[in-house]
């Protein structure tokens, strides 16, 4: 069993168990013994989003590397993809990101990247958790004169806006456009408005008034009925909503209909496949990816292959496999070209390429996918027992399933960063479907809840 990491690196609410001060040093010491291999002086970049708590385990953190002999680079607030871009270009033996990303404020988290931009596969972070709980640490104290240095990266930010806008194709620019951008009161409150002002565009930003506490709140990517407002309002092009570290995105057309990430890697995985660049003519996307978007792909050529949850699990699969596109359709999506991880920016300036070159408006380009209609229900639980376990649960789920007769799909599962279960039915009734979940989600409470 885990004993720290989740899905998407270690999570919980701060001051509590495991996202304790203590816990954050004890986890940057063990990163800094991970990531000392060779003679060379080695080096952590550690960036944050704008939660209260980030102050509190951002010094923790730093004390707990410098105190393993490894040396510091700090950021400040910047997306997650931020910091593996630069962690990569700066060569930097790792690099850690403190977020909870979409959670509220009184939650953080710590993500982890490899020298290479990567998130740390399984393997290397259960080593982690080996050394966080183990005496052994101590022995390996250098002396007072080999503890690291802490230094600050003052033009980080400049040098991840440079990079994404030369992603964006050198012959198009946003004149033109009037963009709506959401950056959730979190970690891309500064860059994401400059990005598509530098390319042209009019933005309107709003979620740029960060104070510790109101990241995600009624804003960003979990509320695009925010942005849908405001597109509307001021008659805008597109409405761009981020999440707290900027790693996914939510998009909605000039009407204010929303767009989500099955309907963003359609759009740009068809511009891929006619552009020749999308390898295998593959896409990679999860388990909770509508079925319609496996369809579209199918009629133009390309496949679909499917993942369990978790963005890191669509790169794990992209870079195994040779391929270079695919995402969540909660948003993150993943162009290997151009980054390592899921980035709500890039993902949104790529969409806009298509716009630009096509001529077409979203609300036309977001049509190419007919969903099935899916309910999706969450609920906490008391603890995650083993669900193929209980009779009564196997015998719901399979009785659904032989109702949908092939034209539909059950996801039940546990949350890998919350106590809490998911239960998804897809198919082509609505109310059909709706009782169906119901029904699988009040068997499973009665073990769990």
């Amino acid at each position: 069993m885990r004993r720290l990491f989740g899905t998407d690196g270690v999570r919980g609410i701060a001051n509590e168990y495991p996202m304790t001060a203590e816990m954050a040093m004890q986890i940057g010491r063990a990163i800094a013994v991970i990531c000392k291999r060779g003679e060379h002086r080695h080096r952590i970049i550690i960036g944050k989003d704008t939660r209260i708590s980030g102050y509190m385990f951002e010094t923790s953190l730093s004390s707990g590397i410098c105190s393993m002999g490894v040396d510091l680079m700090l950021v400040g607030p910047l997306p997650t993809p931020a910091i593996a871009f630069i962690t990569q270009s700066m060569r930097a033996d790792a690099g850690i990101v403190i977020s909870a990303s979409h959670n509220p404020y009184q939650d953080n988290g710590i993500k982890i990247f490899s020298r290479d931009g990567f998130k740390l596969p399984d393997e290397v972070e259960e080593k982690i958790e080996e050394l966080v709980f183990a005496a052994s640490m101590d022995s390996l104290k250098p002396s007072p004169e080999s503890i690291g240095k802490a230094y600050r990266i003052e033009d980080a930010s400049g040098r991840y806006i440079q990079h994404l806008k030369n992603t964006f194709p050198s012959d198009l620019t946003l004149d033109g456009l009037k963009i709506v951008v959401d950056c959730a009161n979190g970690a891309a409150y500064k860059v994401a408005p400059t990005v598509f002002e530098e390319l042209g565009a009019r933005v309107v930003s709003t979620g740029v008034e960060p104070d510790g506490v109101n990241i995600n709140k009624d804003v960003g990517a979990l509320h695009p009925e925010h942005i849908s407002n405001l597109v509307k309002r001021h008659r805008a092009d597109i409405g761009i909503a981020l999440d707290g570290d900027a790693d996914r995105v939510i998009i909605c057309d000039e009407f204010g209909e929303i767009v989500d990430g099955d309907q963003i890697m359609a759009i740009n995985a068809l511009n891929m496949k006619e552009s020749g660049v999308l390898r295998k003519n593959t896409v990679v996307a999860t388990v909770m990816s509508n079925m319609g978007l496996e369809l579209f792909l199918k009629d133009n050529g390309m496949r679909l292959v499917r993942t369990q949850v978790g963005d890191r699990y669509v790169v794990e699969y992209l870079r195994n496999n040779g391929l270079n596109f695919g995402g969540e359709q909660s948003g993150h999506i993943i162009f290997m070209d151009y980054l390592t991880t899921g980035d709500g920016i890039l993902a949104a300036l790529q969409t806009l390429s298509v716009m630009k070159r096509s001529g077409k408006r979203l609300s036309e380009l977001g049509k190419i996918i007919q969903k099935f209609p899916q309910v999706l229900v969450n609920f906490k639980v008391k603890e995650k027992k083993d669900l193929d376990s209980i009779p009564e649960v196997v015998r719901v789920i399979k009785g659904a399933e032989k109702n949908l007769k092939g034209r539909g799909r059950i996801l039940v599962r546990y949350s890998g960063t919350e106590m809490k279960a998911r239960v998804m039915v897809e198919g082509e009734d609505k109310g059909r479907i709706e009782k169906m979940a119901e029904e699988i989600s009040d068997v499973i409470k009665k073990y769990v809840c």
